[in-house]
């Protein structure tokens, strides 16, 4: 021990004597909640919400919650919370990582700390592993809930929309952590604030927080799916390309004279610009061609001028054998710096497919990442985060970077009878595997139960079939089924039991010594048995599980075989941990050949030959403190490197979540604005001013070119009258009074409530369509950014600024894009009933058939629901501007089920 530690004592013995005060502040009012009688709990826990409302702390009333959460535990599950159970829940409470080991009841702990937050009415989430853990605990803890007087529900992956709903609306929910992130990302997809479950990321408590912070931390939540099948468009477009014709230049400015042509174009910056006559002969060819009805702006045309503008693209600036190369039927990016093909990567924004139109292959229909998150940066939202594990101090470095977070060890209630025996270390993995076979053959004839710790299924069943033919009756733990796996674990301590399970499987299940009484009881009696019989078989179980309990303890407790170190120490750590709980004696030894990838990784490829060379037989394993202590040093090593790429991708990572949180506030901003004119007039007033500045930049403004600047700016160019002052002052005042009038007037024929259901779903059908593109420019943009290290530059610094400016740039684009359709659209009124034939309508106020339209992107269990007639303007004329969907067509979700058994349900 250092100096410090003398004096001050460790880290650990700090921590809990500065949890002890709080502690004995508990076991004193232990005896009041003893006291009180069943329907007496209800009532404090209404009177606790009543003093946090009145503005007590949750601290203050932490004593007398904890003693009353141990109080019902006792009456309800027969357990009384031993008092490291409620350091535990203290330290969860601070929100910190709690370390307890296997064993100590962990699941328990969580439930003060669970209750003492709830009552702030503002939910709590209990993080498992898996669906089995999530729907267990919340039903095994569920009458210690009901006692206290608060709700608890579970997240389960079956459930659907409503389900959900209710779950979280609970005071307390478990669910595993897929559930929760997916959960997160399809509310922020919904169009429909009504349709979101979550209600706010409060305090979480993460049950094996060392397994889904670090081990799963960089494997991210994605929801994708097909985007709209729209490659009819890009032939359709492709078809009237060759009719448009560009525009001529002025021979001595080179300046585009933009009544000469349907089009200019940028070559600099590869874009396409039409002029109101090319917009003309494009909605000219496009009805002449019968791909559209009706006004090219009208709503359900409109985006046939992006396809257009993609088409023209492809033709005019990115050339076959230059830009691009067809092979083996396929489009093909050639890299513009290295001139090597770029296998895999596609153009966004339907370029690509404007491509492959154009060089008249088949056009590949487009998937996307609709939503994606990490666990790191889904978990690092909520106000206070806290967690428990077995093994969580060897990663403490990486917890309080990343996370915030400290981790406390909290002491064993009994002392860790526990043999951790030296390694044995052979020099190959054959003898590797026969030296285990055989020590498991020895010790299962003496009756001692045995769990096998490997590092892949693989090597499981390598060894598993070892052992059949050695005759040796074992279990192989099947991860992939929860349920079984938990029944697997729990028969795991019986005598004579050979348990075959990789290293982290059955986190979160308890191996009892003798068996489980409970299992064999349900086993015997089915599970229609009746009650009184299901009883009997237990009491008759729980006689036997005695007898064996103490057989089982004599011969040594359960004996744990690792077959080879993990790259974590946590990992190993956890596997030691299942035998000696409470108290129970057990053992454990590690198995290692030099062919282990940990062996090859510390001493590079000469280590085996040097272990010959100093006289290391076949066969002959060597086992010293010496050896245990290098493999652990290397093990660190492992870990401080995993940390640093985890750290560093972090980095990268972070870029995209401020981007991402800033897309779903302005989300849910549009989703409870009832004013959203105002947020386009602001859009319409910024393209104003830009399209003024820009001519007024110019040293010789004039007319003409202030309605050429407005036409690309706004698409939206009125006649300025003559006496006019050609002032930037007072053509602004001029262009905004004209289109107020212009908005007054729309808002007037369609109805404001329509109005604004219409701009609704066009943000949010922007935003959603804009924010896939930015993650797979994001992506692309992260992919590119590492080799510019051989120019001298910083990777990171690189995508955060090109990261910036692509976020600012697709942000434009939504403002613009719906401030210049709120100006091109036209509204035109039913006429009244008898007064003759109905005028063709080219668009409407109120955007689709809600009952039926489902936007790309949105998530399959969620449908829109119909705005009520009542909410409708009698003159506005509502219809659904899209074709019928049949009931046995292929739903327009991209859920890949018929329409009547998805959306049309």
């Amino acid at each position: 021990m250092s100096i410090l530690e003398r004096l001050f004592g460790t880290k650990r013995e700090r921590d809990v004597k500065a949890l002890l005060p709080l502690l004995h502040e508990v076991n004193r009012r232990e005896s009041w909640a003893t006291s009180l009688p069943d329907h007496a709990f209800a009532e404090k826990t209404r009177e606790f919400k009543q003093q946090i409302q009145a503005g007590r702390t949750l601290d203050d009333i932490l004593p007398e919650a904890f003693a009353l959460v141990r109080e019902a535990a006792r009456r309800k599950l027969g357990e009384r919370l031993y008092d490291v159970q409620i350091l535990g829940a203290i330290v969860l409470h601070q929100g910190k990582i709690t370390e307890m080991k296997t064993g100590e009841g962990k699941t328990l702990a969580s439930v003060p700390a669970a209750y003492l937050n709830s009552l702030t009415g503002r939910g709590v989430h209990i993080v498992t592993v898996n669906d089995y853990l999530a729907e267990r605990d919340a039903n095994w803890m569920k009458p210690v809930y009901d006692l206290l007087g608060v709700s608890v529900g579970a997240i389960l992956s079956q459930m659907d929309t409503a389900a959900r709903k209710e779950a979280y609306a609970k005071d307390i929910t478990y669910g595993t952590n897929n559930e929760f992130g997916f959960d997160y990302l399809r509310d922020n997809m919904c169009y429909d604030i009504s349709q979101k479950v979550q209600r706010g990321h409060v305090y979480c408590i993460v049950d094996e927080i060392d397994s889904i912070l670090i081990d799963e931390a960089r494997t991210p939540l994605i929801i994708s799916g097909p985007a709209e099948d729209d490659r009819r468009k890009f032939l359709d477009a492709n078809r009237i390309v060759p009719f448009l014709k560009e525009c001529e230049k002025d021979p001595e400015t080179g300046e585009y004279l933009e009544e000469t042509g349907d089009y200019k174009i940028d070559e600099k910056g590869k874009r396409v610009m039409f002029t109101t006559r090319g917009l003309e002969r494009i909605e000219e060819l496009l009805l002449r061609h019968k791909v559209i009805q009706g006004s090219l702006f009208s709503e359900e045309n409109f985006e046939y001028i992006h396809y257009v503008t993609q088409a023209c693209r492809a033709h005019f600036l990115f050339h076959k054998d230059v830009d691009y190369v067809v092979k083996e039927g396929q489009v093909q990016i050639v890299d513009e710096f290295t001139g090597r093909i770029l296998h895999g990567r596609r153009y966004s924004d339907g370029l690509h497919q404007a491509l492959e139109a154009k060089e008249g292959i088949r056009v590949a229909e487009r998937n996307r990442t609709l939503a994606t998150i990490t666990f790191q940066n889904y978990f690092r939202m909520y106000e206070k985060l806290a967690g428990m594990t077995g093994t969580a101090e060897t990663e403490a470095k990486e917890f309080a970077k990343i996370y915030g977070l400290e981790v406390v060890v909290i002491p064993t209630n009994r002392p860790v009878r526990r043999i951790d025996d030296d390694d044995l270390v052979f020099l190959n993995e054959e003898e590797k595997l026969d030296a285990i076979c055989d020590e498991i053959l020895e010790v299962h004839r003496k009756g001692q139960p045995i769990l096998v710790g490997t590092i892949s299924i693989e090597k499981s069943e390598t060894l598993s079939t070892m052992l059949k033919r050695r005759g040796v009756p074992h279990e192989v733990l099947n991860a992939k089924n929860h349920a079984r796996e938990a029944l697997i674990i729990a028969e795991a301590g019986a005598k004579g039991a050979v348990t075959i399970a990789t290293n982290m499987a059955g986190r979160g299940t308890d191996i009892k010594l003798g068996g489980s009484p409970e299992f064999r009881a349900r086993k015997r009696c089915g599970t229609d048995a009746a009650p009184e019989d299901y009883l009997a078989a237990y009491e008759e179980e729980l006689k036997r599980w005695e007898r064996d309990y103490e057989e089982v303890k004599a011969l040594g407790g359960l004996y744990v075989i690792g077959t080879e170190r993990h790259e974590s120490r946590r990992i190993d750590n956890q596997l030691r941990g299942r035998s000696g709980r409470q108290g129970d004696p057990g053992r454990s030894r590690f198995f290692i050949s030099m062919d282990d990838s940990l062996m090859r990784l510390f001493g590079g490829g000469n280590l085996k030959q040097m272990m010959v060379r100093v006289g290391m037989q076949p066969g002959e394993p060597i086992n010293h403190p010496l050896i245990n202590r290098s493999i652990e040093r290397a093990q660190q090593k492992v870990e401080e490197r995993n940390f640093e790429i985890r750290k560093h991708l972090l980095e990268y990572d972070d870029v995209l979540n401020e981007q991402r949180k800033f897309i779903y506030a302005q989300r849910d901003d549009i989703l409870t604005d009832n004013h959203l004119l105002d947020r386009v007039r602001t859009a319409i007033e910024d393209l104003v001013d830009e399209a003024l500045e820009h001519v007024f930049r110019d040293p010789h403004p004039s007319p003409d070119l202030l309605l050429r600047t407005l036409q690309e700016h706004l698409y939206y160019a009125p006649p300025i009258p003559d006496d006019i002052p050609f002032t930037q002052e007072a053509l602004r005042d001029h262009l905004l009074a004209l289109i107020d009038r212009e908005l007054r007037e729309k808002e007037e024929k369609a109805g404001k409530e329509a109005l604004n259901l219409f701009l609704r779903f066009e943000y949010l059908r922007n935003i959603d369509q804009g924010w896939q593109e930015h993650l797979e420019q994001m992506e692309a943009l992260r992919e590119a950014v590492y080799l510019r290290v051989y120019g001298q530059k910083n990777p990171l610094l690189e995508y955060k600024l090109e990261g910036s400016d692509i976020f600012e740039n697709m942000i434009y684009r939504i403002r613009a894009g719906i401030a210049r359709k709120l100006l091109l659209l036209r509204i035109e009124e039913r006429p009244p009933v008898g007064t003759g034939a109905r005028r063709p309508q080219r668009i409407q106020a109120v955007h689709q058939d809600f009952s039926v339209l489902q936007p790309v992107g949105a998530p399959t269990r969620q449908r829109m629901s119909t705005p009520p007639r009542a909410a409708q303007p009698a003159q506005a004329t509502v219809r659904r501007t899209g074709r019928k969907i049949g009931r046995n067509e292929p739903c327009p979700c991209g859920s890949g089920k018929k329409y009547k058994h998805c959306c049309g349900r």
